[in-house]
């Protein structure tokens, strides 16, 4: 066995085994964490695949950003276990049951799959069909060559929405005092301050 096969199997395990613990974990906590070790374990394979890039993406995206917020909001928030397992075992045949079909589809869907005539797989996870570019230069020369217009108009889609966000879910609360930059430019540095002559022993 090689490393390679060695590392695949590894990997595939435990990205199976950090899938299957994040959905029987009691603890949400203890959830997250083994999402993560899930995330980092299909990083790997993408590594072995030669797909650096998605991987690296997989672990700055999902694992540094999503992951670690899920974290947080699961860790700051007072959660009724009690309460939750009660749910969970009141929906437990229906979802068995669902479960059971969808590992039915996955067999037969898997029991007629066939490589289509004339696909040929490369060797050479690295290596383009067509081209000698790197996996990671051939995604940069689509996305910035062919694509820049409608990449470009992603971006620009994804800030309308942002912007649309924090205007849709600011609100103006009356008993809140807030800053009004302008009125602090404006003022005049003759009124700013007022000098006051306080006799000894007195207050103000």
């Amino acid at each position: 066995m090689t490393a390679t096969v060695f590392a695949f199997y590894l990997f595939a395990l435990s990205c199976v085994t950090g899938g299957f613990f994040t959905v029987i974990s009691r603890n949400p906590v203890h959830s997250v964490l083994w999402l993560i070790l899930a995330f980092l374990s299909a990083a790997g394979l993408f590594v072995l695949l030669g797909a650096e890039f998605v991987a690296m993406l997989l672990i700055i995206v999902y694992v540094g950003a999503v992951a670690v917020l899920f974290l947080f909001v699961v860790m700051m928030l007072d959660v009724d276990f009690a309460e939750l397992k009660a749910e969970m075992t009141k929906y437990l045949p229906l979802s068995l049951m669902i479960g059971l079909v969808l590992m039915m589809q996955l067999a037969i869907a898997f029991g007629v799959w066939k490589t289509a005539e004339g696909v040929e797989i490369g060797t050479v996870p690295d290596a383009i069909a067509g081209g000698g570019e790197h996996n990671t230069q051939a995604l940069g020369l689509v996305l910035y060559d062919q694509y820049f217009l409608l990449f470009q108009l992603s971006g620009l889609i994804l800030l309308v929405a942002m912007i649309g966000a924090i205007v849709l879910t600011l609100r103006h609360r009356v008993d809140v005092k807030r800053q009004d930059p302008l009125q602090q430019m404006y003022r005049d540095p003759g009124k700013a301050m007022v000098m006051k002559d306080i006799k000894p022993g007195q207050g103000l």
